[in-house]
Order: C-alpha cells, then structure tokens, then sequence
C-alpha cells in the first residue's frame, strides 16, 4: 500500500517519507479498512514535531481520524461487515500506524457508520474532534436551556461544539479572531459571536446573556482563556478545556475559581475511558440521524504524497475547519 510516515520527529518536509508498507492483515477484533480520506489534527502535527510528544515507535504512519470503506475483518468479526462505510478515531492512539495510508487495521469498536449523505472526505472530519466536542458538552450532564460558551469555534472542535449544543438546546456564545471566523461560527448556528481579540470581548460576552455571565464552558485554550473564562462564568458554571497553548504552565487565581463555584475540568481525548468514548460515538451517530445537514467542514484537501503540505497548513494555524489528505 501506498502510506506516509516517519522515522523520527521534526519538520513536516523533513521528516515525513511517501513510499509503499506491506498492506496490514487484520488481526482477532479488528476490521481492515480501505481509507480515502485522513484528518490532520493539531495532536497529530505536534506529535510528529516532537512538540510536548515523544517518539512512541520506531516508526509512525501518522493521524488518527479517517474515513473509508471495511474490506477485511479478522476472527470474531462478522464477514457481514464487509463493504460497509465506516468513519473511524484513534487510529494512530497506542498503535504505529494510522490513517496516512491506504488501509488500517484496527478495532471494530473503533469505528463508526458512515452515512450515505457524507463523504469521505467530510467522514474523516469527525473522529476526535467530534467526540471532544460531544465529550465537552455532556460531561457534566444536560445543557438543554444554558447558555453555553465555545472558546475558538472556528476550530474543527469549536464547530462541532456549536452544532451539538444546538442540538441539545442550548444557547451559544462563541468567540473567535476574524470576521471569516464569525461568519463560519454563525454558519455552525451560534446565537452570538465575539471577537476574543477585543478588549470589550468579556463585557460583550456579559452582555449577550444579560449579565447572568455564561453557565457552560467549552475551552479550546486554557490558559490563553483563563482571564476570559473567569470573568464571563456564572456562579457554579462549568468550564471543560481539552487543551493548552505554547505556555503549559500557568499560576491558576484559585480563588476567584472558588469563589465563582467553578467547576474546572480538563479532557484528554487518549486517556478518556472507553465506556465514555463509545458514549460519545453512540451519540454523534444519533446526532447524524437527527441532523443530516451537520456540517463537516474540510478547509482544505491534500493527495497524500502532500501530507507534508497539509502538516505545514494545520500548522499555520488559519484553518476553517479539519485539512484533509485523500489517500486514493
């Protein structure tokens, strides 16, 4: 098969080869899929760099999210699940190989079905990001009637975060750096949308719910967030970040986090349980069913031999949406 992959950590062009691996064989539980599309996330680019990440194998076939189409299942899987078209997570999570490549072999657990309506290419876009998302929203139970604030909705996390708390009957304030972002925010359904790069942003956050500030948090950067956050939380809010700027360490103001009965709890998508992971990919395909005109945005798609490109394009940090390599 024909696949990407690195040897040791570095720079996208540097480090990242495009040649041909032997084609993987399904082992007990696992299914092999025939992958068309893979997703670039942020973890994967870091991990490749070496940034807060080190060199788990000795050899990594980049990514963990992609769509594609079961072609082989190994023993104690259903022959029945041949042919069927799957969007999978986690691919490169604990293992070498992930989706920068023509097939995968993984387990079932580890995919979902794909509906006819989506395409590859919009199937490879939800894996983690999705699951963060519905993992951020419901962690602390129902948001039906709260009003809920998604810090960076722009992002591939962001813009599922707006949809599904739509979805669950929320308000949204999102924030975001560019009139371009606020107009994708919008597009996701966000009741109110504020430029985070403004000094007023936190008394125009405060503004759009009356001054009740928000009751609901889900935070793209906790410490480049942590002045905003703490000043827009409604007493007993509750604030999930799944993830952190370049400064990882930061002195956190306790008190005004006890005062405000903040909850703050942090959501590292590897190390979740895989009770709460199947929760989350049971809900999404619900979410699918409900919502066929979700949308899955693809900022951009790369053939595979131009995975470095796509690296470099995550990393520039200007997407809208999930960057995409097609591995046709």
């Amino acid at each position: 098969m024909m696949a990407v992959w690195y040897d040791r950590q570095g720079p996208a062009p540097e480090v990242l080869q495009h040649g041909e691996l032997p084609t993987p064989q399904p082992g007990p539980g696992e299914v092999r899929v025939r992958l068309y599309a893979s997703a670039v996330n942020p973890a994967d680019a870091n991990r490749r760099a070496g940034r807060m990440h080190t060199m788990e194998f000795p050899r990594i076939v980049p990514h963990s999210d992609g769509a594609g189409v079961i072609d082989a299942v190994g023993p104690g899987i259903d022959s029945n699940m041949v042919g069927a078209c799957v969007w999978i997570c986690f691919g490169q999570r604990g293992r070498p190989f992930g989706t920068a490549a023509q097939y995968i072999c993984l387990p079932l657990e580890l995919t979902q079905p794909l509906p006819e309506a989506i395409g590859f290419a919009q199937g490879a876009c939800l894996g983690i990001p999705g699951l963060t998302a519905f993992c951020s929203l419901f962690l602390a139970g129902p948001i039906a009637g709260k009003t809920v604030l998604v810090t960076g909705a722009a992002g591939a996390v962001g813009h599922y975060t707006v949809q599904l708390a739509k979805w669950a009957g929320a308000r949204v304030i999102a924030t975001v750096s560019s009139p371009a972002k606020k107009a994708h925010a919008e597009r996701g359904g966000a009741d109110a949308v504020v430029d985070y790069t403004m000094p007023d942003a936190a008394a125009r956050i405060l503004e759009a719910t009356a001054g009740k500030g928000v009751e609901h948090i889900v935070d793209v950067d906790a410490i480049g967030n942590l002045a905003l956050c703490l000043e827009v939380a409604a007493n007993h809010a509750h604030w999930i970040s799944y993830a952190v700027g370049p400064d990882a360490s930061h002195a956190l103001p306790l008190a005004r986090l006890i005062r405000k009965n903040i909850s703050l709890r942090g959501l590292y998508m590897p190390d979740i349980a895989p009770s709460l992971r199947r929760e989350a990919q049971q809900g999404l395909t619900r979410w699918l069913a409900e919502v066929p005109d979700a949308v899955h945005a693809v900022h951009k798609e790369f053939p595979l031999r131009e995975t470095a490109l796509a690296h470099m394009e995550v990393e520039a940090r200007s997407k809208l949406g999930t960057v995409v390599v097609s591995c046709e």
